[in-house]
Parts: C-alpha cells; structure tokens; sequence
C-alpha cells in the first residue's frame, strides 16, 4: 500500500490553507494528515480516506463509499474509522474542504 508523491501533492493543493495548520507524514506505506494531534486523513493506493464516526458514517455508506481495508493471512480487515473518499469531491472544493472539516470534528469525537 502506497501512495504516490503526485497524488499527495494533489491532495495538499486541494486543501490549501482552509483547514489551518496541517501536520503530515508517511504512514504504513501511505500517507497521513493531522490536524492537531488527530489524523483526520490518510491515503493510501492514491485513494483518500477521511476519519468518521457513527454520526457521520451513514452518509459515507449512502454514497457507496468503502471503509479502508487490507489483507492479512486469514481475512481481509475493514477499518471503519476511516472511509473512502468519492473522486467527484475533488471537483468541488468547497464540497471537499467542507468534508474534510467534518473528519477533523470526528477524528476528535470518535
């Protein structure tokens, strides 16, 4: 599981300076965004995944979008703290940073 550098750099530009201060890193192959202390963000195969909780998780599902998930020797494992994020966010910025201001909220009131 990686991420690529020009995906992640994509992913910075789209956020911008309308999440304030962000902390960023690599992360088990990926990549990670904090805000605070909280990841709220990570992305991993050049997929975004943005942190949820059980008030916003529904909203994930009703879009069909997936939980992050790998594979193990056993069984495939789903994270459901983190979801998938739908491409078509990405042309709507304002969509977007709204979305990820909503992940930041969960990552600290999960």
């Amino acid at each position: 599981m990686s991420a690529s550098l020009e995906f992640v750099e994509y992913i910075k530009e789209l956020f911008g300076f309308s999440l304030g201060t962000l902390k960023e890193g690599k992360f088990f192959g990926g990549f990670a965004f904090k805000s605070g202390s909280k990841q709220f963000a990570m992305i991993m195969d050049n997929t975004l995944y943005f942190c949820v909780n059980d008030r916003t998780r529904p909203k994930y599902e009703a879009l069909g979008m997936e939980p992050f998930s790998y594979a193990t020797k056993k069984r495939r494992v789903n994270v459901k703290k983190y979801y998938s994020v739908s491409a078509d966010l990405f042309e709507d910025n304002e969509k977007l940073i709204e979305w990820a201001k909503e992940a930041i909220e969960s990552a600290y009131n999960a």
